[in-house]
């Protein structure tokens, strides 16, 4: 049977989810952070970091309980690709913990907003914003399980929105044959992405976005051909050694996946279980997603499913033309041309 004929209603899947997906086909979270530090009984200075949205002001506003009182002015600045709102806060003797923070307009973008509470004492309390969970609770020092969870959805997450790197995971799907090859690239595929993730993250190395996002989509541009050559029975460097090439492309993945976890107003101690965690729900979601893949080859063989013929040939051209225009788009606004 030919390659890519049982994947043609995944890749329908897929391409599905990118229609859906807001906005326009990108999947970087781009993380924003709260910091809230006491400064004493019923004072608190609290700096809110917005990142720029697509090239405008972010719409999540940061909303405080109504019983708090801005002392002084607030400011705002921008810094590098982000604006930062700073006050500080009486809560008129009222206790900071059980009050609600809330993110209005947070639930129609994919931005992950880390909030941070540093207390005189010293505890802290961390934890995740987003489009899910538009609302934060301020308690006092959780269970580590809890942090581990809210890290393992993140990751999750951001797998699942990142509809251009499950598009490079199929189309490696559509190239690989045989279980031990596969089982060969998707780990060369995991163990290059959890390098260069944990190297972003550490703060080892960085790769500018607007570059990083075009080169992602060359490699599901790069794909395209590929598909197409497998299909007809030719041979190539990627169709011999597709772990290779997922080692390779991997590498540049996990800079990606780096940008839905930010480092800024995360403390020291706490960032190594972050990226722990966050790998794991990155990983989840990725094995999930070849799980269904391979569960629907498996079922369509079973049940004879009959595609028709020029559906053959859709795959290879389907990833390449996406690839194309991404790369296009992106490098488009790379030069500032859109």
């Amino acid at each position: 049977m030919e390659r890519g004929y049982f994947f043609f209603p995944i890749l329908f899947l897929v391409i599905s989810s990118i229609l859906v997906s807001t906005p326009a086909f990108s999947h970087e979270s781009q993380p924003g952070s709260l910091t809230i530090r006491q400064i004493d009984n019923d004072r608190y200075d609290i700096s809110y970091r917005a990142p720029n949205y697509y090239g405008k002001r972010h719409p999540a506003q940061l909303q405080l309980p109504e019983e708090w009182k801005t002392l002084g002015q607030a400011t705002e600045r921008k810094i590098g690709d982000s604006i930062v709102y700073h006050r500080v806060i009486s809560t008129n003797q009222n206790s900071i913990e059980g009050k609600t923070i809330s993110f209005s307009g947070i639930e129609s973008t994919i931005t992950n907003i880390f909030v941070r509470l540093t207390r005189l004492d010293g505890t802290q309390m961390s934890t995740v914003a987003n489009a899910a969970t538009p609302r934060v609770t301020l308690r006092g020092e959780r269970y580590w399980y809890v942090t581990t969870g809210e890290y393992v959805a993140l990751g999750l997450h951001h797998i699942l929105l990142g509809v251009d790197h499950l598009l490079f995971v199929l189309g490696l799907l559509m190239i690989v044959s045989g279980g031990m090859m596969l089982f060969k690239t998707i780990t060369s595929f995991t163990v290059a992405h959890s390098i260069t993730l944990a190297i972003a993250t550490l703060g080892y190395a960085q790769a500018p976005l607007p570059p990083l996002n075009a080169a992602i989509a060359l490699s599901i541009l790069f794909l395209g051909p590929e598909i197409v050559r497998a299909r007809r029975g030719e041979s190539s460097l990627t169709i011999r050694f597709p772990w290779l090439v997922a080692f390779a492309f991997g590498l540049l993945h996990g800079f990606g996946f780096a940008s839905g976890l930010s480092t800024v107003g995360m403390p020291g101690a706490e960032l190594p279980w972050a990226l722990l965690w966050f790998n794991v729900g990155v990983e989840i979601g990725q094995l999930l997603f070849v799980f269904l893949a391979l569960a629907l080859v498996r079922s369509f063989r079973i049940l004879e499913i009959r595609w028709p013929r020029w559906a053959l040939a859709l795959p290879g051209y389907t990833v390449g033309s996406l690839g194309a225009y991404w790369t296009i788009q992106r490098t488009a606004l790379l030069l500032g041309v859109i």
